[in-house]
């Protein structure tokens, strides 16, 4: 069927609820927007689904939820009775239409004979991940679209393992998705009629989750004497994050008005910790109350942002500065105390800074690389953890998203939050705040700046012209950037990288002669490519001209 033959095959369908139907009928006359929103099916993409809520096979809603659970749930069965007994985990954040998201995927497993789990209000990514590997759960579903602005809702799907699906896995899901063909015709069991097939899950669970986050302390016994701003930007980190923070006696004053979990974002310009908006009352808080640091997480709270006092002003850390410098903590504390494992490893991705390379360096630590994605550094700590044979001491992402303990298998910010204020702590009684470490850091290994551009490519025609620019760079690399030559380009689409134990995936990566290096990454989720810098040089204005020069070249047909 074409666009408009869905068009009216939803409008008519006995299967369409009334609020659908009136949804469908206010667009009746405008034939674009019909097109926009079944020209195409929604992609279950590497980080599941993410988009636009609004009827539609193209949009975010319950019969695409449905569809995709459906899909799901024939995945599950096909693993056997064992898996379908074990069941699946369900969390929420704070969103649009997040909880009956939520009740209509458990409603699909229970129709299945699939057990569900499901909490009684929103949490935290995380604590989804955790609440898998707690229950022995044969996988689970998190309803979050992150940090997206309010009219976006997304699906996540994650394995026994407490881990997104891998690209094997995630194939698999997607193949018994593609086989329904109706959306319509999916059919969920409300909570009543599902009975014991749809448990709630009380506060036991959330219990033994602070109780790990509090067992990761490495120097529990530090005087807090830092003033701490908080906000969860109306999302999931408020109640976990203060919770850990007020049980160790930390002085946290929260922004109050961010900290409702509300579905429109009203009191943040921008929930995304990489934005300035995402500060804007934190920072008056922080000026109110002379605090040291500002914390804020995102919605679904996997991702952390701070901003530190320094020289009278608050200066905003990228997630590659604040990782580096819980990471130099981290590993000169057990070096300290001689806890570091000889066998240890560090995970970060193929666009993340090399700086944190450099710290694990010097106490031993060995390196492991990953595509984007932190289901990649899941599956890796779960491979050693089967081997035997390298001990997990931090992972990270560029995006502000770190993993300090591995009881949980995906970025967490409530262990970040609670690391990063320890350290703060710690450096506090020594005089120094965190931009002072870092830029010890930069002293020691070089000054690394880097830096994210996104564009946009909206529209029917976006993919096209995201795959043409990759392309373009693929077949005809630059190779050099003002007077330093291109050394490697590293395709993550060719045998050479498949070989070096990398998953096929369309990302480029430009490592300059001098260590500086360029990535290219049309985003998952999103109609955006994704070009991320990162340049070493002496100092930061050598540093802030490289940059400039390397952005004219790799940004020439943006």
């Amino acid at each position: 069927m074409d666009y408009m033959e869905l068009y009216h095959h939803w409008l008519n369908s006995e299967n369409t609820d009334e609020e659908t139907k009136a949804e469908l009928r206010a667009i009746a006359d405008d034939k674009e927007e019909i097109e926009r929103r079944f020209y195409c099916e929604m992609e279950f993409g590497t980080a599941g689904l993410r988009g636009v809520l609004g009827v539609g096979i193209n949009r975010m809603n319950k019969y695409i939820v449905r569809k995709t659970t459906q899909g799901y749930a024939e995945y599950i069965k096909k693993a056997g009775a064992d898996a379908c007994k074990r069941g699946i985990v369900i969390a929420h954040d704070n969103r649009r239409y997040s909880v009956e998201f939520c009740r209509e995927t458990a409603g699909v497993l229970a129709k299945n004979g699939i057990q569900a789990y499901i909490f009684d209000s929103l949490r935290p990514t995380p604590e989804l991940s955790y609440t898998v590997r707690h229950l022995g759960a044969f996988g689970g579903v998190m309803i979050t679209a992150s940090h997206n602005p309010p009219e976006y809702n997304g699906y996540k799907l994650y394995d026994e393992r407490g881990c997104q699906l891998v690209p094997e896995l995630n194939d698999k899901v997607v193949d018994e998705i593609a086989k329904i063909d109706d959306p319509l015709s999916v059919k969920a069991l409300t909570l009543d009629e599902a009975g014991d097939l749809i448990k709630v899950l009380g506060e036991d669970v959330d219990e033994s989750y602070y109780k790990d986050i509090l067992s990761i302390c490495v120097n529990p016994n530090i005087k807090k004497d830092i003033k701490i701003v908080y906000s969860p930007q109306h999302g999931t980190g408020n109640v976990p994050v203060r919770t850990v923070l007020d049980r160790l006696g930390y002085n946290v004053i929260p922004v109050e008005e961010q900290c409702y979990p509300d579905t429109e974002f009203s009191n943040t310009p921008n929930p995304n910790p990489e934005t300035d908006d995402a500060y804007i009352l934190g920072m008056e808080y922080a000026r109110k109350y002379d605090a040291d640091i500002v914390i804020t997480t995102d919605p679904d709270c996997d991702r952390l942002g701070v901003a530190v006092k320094q020289n009278g002003d608050y200066v905003r850390m990228t997630g590659n500065q604040s990782a580096a410098v819980l990471l130099e903590y981290i590993l000169s504390q057990k070096a300290k105390k001689g806890t570091l494992p000889a066998n240890g490893v560090m995970f970060n991705t193929v666009v993340t800074s090399d700086l944190g390379d450099r710290i694990c360096d010097k106490y031993g630590i060995s390196v492991e690389k990953t595509l984007t994605g932190f289901k990649f550094i899941g599956d890796k700590v779960y491979k050693h953890e089967l081997a035997g044979d390298k001990q997990f001491v931090f992972g990270y992402e560029e995006s502000y998203g770190c993993l300090v303990a591995d009881f949980v298998r995906d970025k967490d910010a409530v262990q970040a939050s609670l690391m990063l204020c320890e350290s703060a702590s710690y450096y506090h009684e020594q005089g120094k705040t965190l931009i002072d470490v870092l830029n010890e850091l930069y002293a020691e290994h070089g000054y690394f700046l880097d830096a994210l551009d996104n564009f946009t490519f909206k529209g029917i025609d976006g993919a096209d012209k995201i795959s043409a620019l990759v392309n373009g760079l693929r077949n005809d690399p630059p190779a050099v950037v003002g007077d330093v030559k291109v050394k490697t380009l590293e395709d993550y689409k060719s045998k050479t990288m498949m070989d070096a134990g990398f998953p096929s995936s369309n990302v480029l990566r430009f490592i300059l002669e001098d260590g500086s290096w360029v990535a290219v990454r049309p985003s998952g989720t999103e109609p955006k490519c994704k070009f991320y810098f990162s340049v070493v040089a002496e100092n930061k204005e050598k540093a802030t001209e490289k940059l400039a020069v390397m952005r004219k070249v790799f940004e020439a047909g943006c």
